[in-house]
């Protein structure tokens, strides 16, 4: 069963607020904040939201059926830029969209918004490099995986 790329919950939110930061996101994924995702300094500790992001693109792949049994992913790059720091409680909302679609890789940008503070604190980027699970070379994305990634992101 494929999970709701946008819970209704949120869906609501972002219907009611056209001005919402998540306004047009195709896949927004909930994070609750654990307290253990804390450091010493009291505040969502910076690697974690690589962690976020990686669930969020989860969430977003699982939306499209993009791993199989003969290819698998590897992360080429990622970063993040901090805004407000985020305690615990919060959920936030991460918004996951494509940006680029490449010949054996997808670009993806991650919005964090806050519940507790009605705002972003964040924004992420990550390039994800798809390779043959036998040779371990590159393998192009084929042209009905980037047509179901265009539909969902609503993309002509």
């Amino acid at each position: 069963m494929k999970d709701f790329a946008i819970l209704p919950e949120i869906q609501e939110t972002l219907d009611q607020q056209s001005d919402h930061p998540l306004h047009g996101f195709a896949v927004v994924y909930p994070q609750q904040v654990a307290w253990g995702d804390m450091d010493a300094f009291g505040h969502v500790n910076n690697v974690v939201y690589y962690t976020y992001a990686q669930n969020a693109r989860i969430h977003y792949n699982s939306q499209l059926n993009l791993f199989n049994e003969k290819t698998f992913s590897v992360m080429a790059a990622s970063s993040c830029q901090y805004f407000k720091p985020v305690t615990h409680p919060d959920t936030l909302w991460i918004g996951v969209q494509v940006k680029k679609i490449g010949n054996a890789s997808l670009i993806h940008e991650y919005t964090y918004y806050s519940t507790a503070m009605n705002t972003v604190v964040a924004r992420g980027e990550s390039v994800l490099v798809y390779l043959d699970k036998d040779s371990g070379e590159k393998k192009n994305i084929d042209e009905s995986r980037k047509a179901a990634i265009a539909a969902l992101e609503g993309l002509e």
